[in-house]
């Protein structure tokens, strides 16, 4: 059941020019001409004209507030809404860089991820970071119960990396991995030493009773 006053984020009772407004303002945003006609904000740009063509209409906006925003209590939890989990398989990316998000929660009709715009109430989205702001990308998603008017909130922080960094990093690991390597080798030494010298103290005192029966 679609939200369309939560699809223009507006009040129920927004007056019609407020409509107009929102309208305006996320057609410019999610519009597939300024996105390189990426499915994603195709999408939502096709659910904006749907929320704004069904609200712009006086009678088709008396229908729709009648049929669905005053029948919400019979089909939607009045439970507080939950993040299950938020999480992405990278902290640290490259500009450019692959990263995967998987969300999942509970009680939420309307589920929005900033900055992608609504989402199902659980998936999975793969994006490239093409900028980030202050060396972060951050990520937040906000799963709302329109009954309840909750909203639960949680976030992802994605630190900005060089090319350069990861061989830093990576050089530093092969140099752990040696001083370790070097480290193991001084103490098999030692151990091989430490029983050389003890096979040599036992069998100076075995020829030692030898000789003293003797």
């Amino acid at each position: 059941m679609k939200d369309y006053y939560y699809f223009l984020g507006i009040k129920d009772d927004a007056s019609d020019e407020d409509i107009k407004t929102a309208y305006r303002k996320l057609s410019m945003k999610y519009h597939p001409d300024k996105n390189d006609n990426d499915p994603f904000f195709a999408q939502r740009f096709m659910e904006i004209q749907e929320a704004y063509e069904t609200l712009s209409d006086p009678q088709m906006r008396r229908n729709y507030d009648h049929n669905i925003v005053s029948g919400r209590g019979s089909s939607r939890s009045s439970l507080p809404p939950t993040v299950k989990n938020f999480t992405s398989n990278k902290v640290h990316a490259v500009k450019g860089e692959e990263v995967i998000i998987k969300w999942n929660t509970l009680n939420a009709d309307v589920v929005k991820i900033v900055p992608f715009g609504l989402e199902k109430a659980y998936g999975e989205r793969t994006f490239r970071i093409t900028e980030f702001k202050n060396g972060k990308f951050v990520i937040i998603l906000h799963a709302a119960n329109s009954l309840t008017r909750q909203t639960a909130v949680k976030g992802i922080t994605i630190t900005e990396v060089f090319e350069n960094d990861r061989e830093r990093f990576r050089e530093n690991v092969e140099k752990v991995f040696q001083q370790e390597n070097k480290a193991e080798a001084l103490r098999s030494n030692t151990s091989a030493w430490i029983r050389i010298l003890l096979a040599v103290l036992l069998l100076a005192a075995a020829l030692y009773f030898i000789m003293q029966e003797f």
